[in-house]
């Protein structure tokens, strides 16, 4: 298990770490790149974000090196409020495309709250918003059929339907198994919404989907069954022409961390492969420690054998989340050309082709009264795993880069 450097281009928009986000994949369409949508999600001070992010690769250097381009969208029309905990979705009607946002989780509205109800979250309005990516344009829709807020659940597309399975209600605390087809007409002038209550839904939150080597075929697996209860079934979604099929499927031999695990995360890696992972357990416990595990699946015929690799890894991302709330993992597709050089060989790693950060970037005096040293820093986000992160501060001429624990 690698990481490898990555970077921003210059001209980027500041990505703040979030939990929780919204995400889509856009395919390449007129030129652009691949990139992703990335709208909504918590942030270290827990404070909930509106924004909409595009995210794509500006570059591939030496030693696959990616420098990634995010572009904050400005909203106009009815863009939805800040949340967590929704899903996004690209649909695409007539020849256009667009983002579907739906569901999610916020604070109690500011004249509704309490000192006792202060950081309260209530569902979000159970309302559709549809978002023209060209144009940053947005509508807000409600839906008869769509009568309760919803939160975690999946969102699976094809063409103009998205299938929105399972979630949580937090009024009523409850997972019914729902599942909900909403189909989207891109017409001339307003678009046309129609919604489809089907009866062979899932009970379950915060779950992963992973696509197999069919377009419209995928393996859901990890979420939860009800409050600390894991949801160990896997099973195939397969979308068709005209509805969704719905099959368990033998879920792979789990083994004892995370069988009894009382919480787990991950996200897809694409191809019907996913990673999980799950806290370390001991008396003592380690701090902040976790076992990562990779799953794959493959279709009938081509050799059905489910691996799982385990690894553990440093991490700081416990905090205060909760069983609920998943993490997204953006991935970003590469030709097979692409991973070998000019010999043929794969590429390598050397660490003497990166920038030296001793004098710009991260280790530096971002002030007069900094304190960050590069030999004795510690944490101060629960995101921030191996470097402390920076605020750019817009204060004097050009403006300047600031340590997050040593701004006012």
């Amino acid at each position: 298990f690698k990481l490898r450097p990555i970077s921003f281009s210059n001209n980027s928009s500041y990505l703040p770490p979030l939990r929780c986000p919204a995400i889509a994949r856009l395919e390449p369409r007129n030129g652009s790149p691949e990139s992703y949508v990335i709208h909504g999600g918590r942030t270290p001070n827990n404070e909930i974000s509106a924004a909409l992010y595009i995210l794509s690769v500006e570059s591939r250097g030496c030693n696959r090196k990616l420098t990634l381009c995010c572009q904050e969208k400005e909203l106009a029309g009815e863009p939805p409020s800040a949340r967590y905990g929704h899903t996004a979705s690209v649909v695409h009607s007539r020849g256009k495309r667009a983002c579907v946002l739906f569901g999610g989780r916020s604070y109690l509205p500011p004249g509704q709250r309490t000192t006792e109800t202060w950081n309260s979250m209530v569902d979000c309005p159970p309302q559709v918003f549809l978002v023209d990516l060209d144009y940053g344009c947005c509508s807000a829709h409600y839906l008869p059929e769509l009568s309760d807020g919803q939160s975690f659940h999946l969102a699976l597309n094809r063409s103009d339907c998205v299938y929105l399975l399972g979630g949580h209600t937090l009024a009523s605390d409850s997972r019914p198994p729902r599942l909900f087809r909403l189909r989207v007409e891109l017409l001339l002038g307003s678009p046309k919404l129609c919604c489809e209550v089907l009866d062979n839904g899932l009970s379950i939150t915060s779950a992963i989907a992973t696509r197999l080597g069919s377009a419209h075929e995928y393996v859901v697996l990890g979420g939860y069954q009800a409050d600390q209860q894991k949801q160990l079934q896997c099973h195939l979604v397969v979308l068709e022409d005209n509805g969704i099929r719905i099959e368990p499927q033998t879920a792979p031999p789990w083994n004892g961390e995370i069988s009894s695990s009382r919480l787990w995360f991950g996200g897809s890696l694409g191809k019907g492969n996913a990673l999980l992972g799950v806290p370390v357990e001991g008396n003592p416990a380690p701090a902040d420690a976790f076992y990562l595990y990779q799953v794959t699946f493959e279709q009938e015929g081509v050799g059905s054998e489910d691996v799982l690799q385990g690894y553990s890894q440093e991490s700081t991302d416990m905090e205060d989340s909760t069983p609920l709330e998943d993490s997204e993992e953006l991935y970003f597709g590469r030709e097979p050309h692409e991973m070998l050089d000019s010999d043929g060989e794969g590429e390598v790693y050397n660490e003497d082709d990166e920038e030296d950060e001793t004098q710009t970037g991260y280790w530096i005096r971002c002030c007069a009264g900094c304190q960050v040293d590069a030999n004795m820093w510690e944490p101060f986000y629960s995101t921030e795993l191996t470097r402390p992160a920076m605020i750019f501060c817009s204060r004097g001429e050009g403006g300047h880069w600031v340590h997050a624990q040593c701004m006012e």
